[in-house]
């Protein structure tokens, strides 16, 4: 039988069952990958990161309920919360290889920072497959990895009622909706929401690496580059976000909800 540590953290929030749910696995060595994608789907969040020791670094992976992808914020942000609050609490930065590339979470006063890269969008068409996929036309559409609709106001992203079915057939990874900070929203520059149901996660509930593409857009229609940022989930989520040197940070908090053991 084998029995890896599983850990359990809610992310991009100060409190239990809030924020973005990930779980992480540190191990000794890489598991086959039937493995690890099988325990990601046996854990049905929207994501479960793997980790394992490179000397001073940690190489890590990240697994949705159905596919490996190639980054992830929240999971990421939770990785590094394990290894600063939980496996080595005297260390104040992580730094992880990544299909990404480096990235890196550190303390930063009563949050966590996490750094990514930054994915600038580009220009896209408005096509009516994308407006009936989500139930409203947006007012301009952009892309990087992923497809991102623009409104004019946060209160239609918040509810919004897309056809996951339609999303799921449109030809990208996943699909953003964003908009300013308007009505209750206010007091932040700009929200967004997340759905990727052809790769096992419906709406994600808080989703840093669609911040690799809305900071570097929103920094650039607003002219700062640093800004505050909600995600409208049910769960929901807020983040700080500056953007640098091809670089995105995001400020948030973790919070550890579950430990123990997976055994197979």
């Amino acid at each position: 039988m084998t029995e890896i540590p599983l850990y359990q953290v809610d992310a991009f929030t100060s409190r239990p069952f809030a924020g973005n749910p990930a779980a992480v696995c540190p191990l000794d060595a890489w598991l086959p990958d039937e493995t690890l994608q099988a325990i990601a789907a046996e854990n049905n969040l929207s994501e479960t990161a793997f980790f394992v020791r490179q000397g001073d670094r940690f190489a890590l992976r990240w697994f949705t309920p159905a596919v490996e992808v190639d980054l992830c914020g929240h999971a990421t942000l939770a990785s590094g919360f394990v290894i600063l609050d939980v496996l080595e609490p005297g260390r104040s930065e992580v730094q992880f290889d990544t299909k990404s590339g480096e990235l890196s979470v550190r303390r930063s006063g009563d949050l966590l920072a996490l750094e990514l890269p930054a994915r600038p969008p580009a220009p896209a068409d408005v096509t009516e497959a994308l407006t009936l996929a989500l139930g409203a036309r947006p007012s301009v559409a952009v892309r990087a990895r992923d497809l991102v609709a623009v409104f004019e106001d946060a209160e239609t992203v918040r509810r919004m009622k897309p056809d996951m079915a339609r999303i799921a057939a449109l030809d990208t990874f996943a699909v953003g909706v964003t908009a300013p900070g308007t009505g209750e929203d206010g007091d932040v520059d700009f929200v967004s929401r997340f759905f990727a149901p052809a790769k096992g996660v419906p709406e994600d509930p808080v989703t840093g690496s669609l911040h690799c593409t809305l900071v570097p857009y929103w920094a650039e229609r607003l002219g700062r580059a640093r800004l505050s940022a909600r995600q409208v989930s049910a769960r929901g989520g807020e983040l700080s976000c500056t953007l640098s040197s091809g670089r995105v940070e995001l400020g948030g908090r973790a919070v550890l909800v579950l430990e123990g053991k997976l055994r197979f």
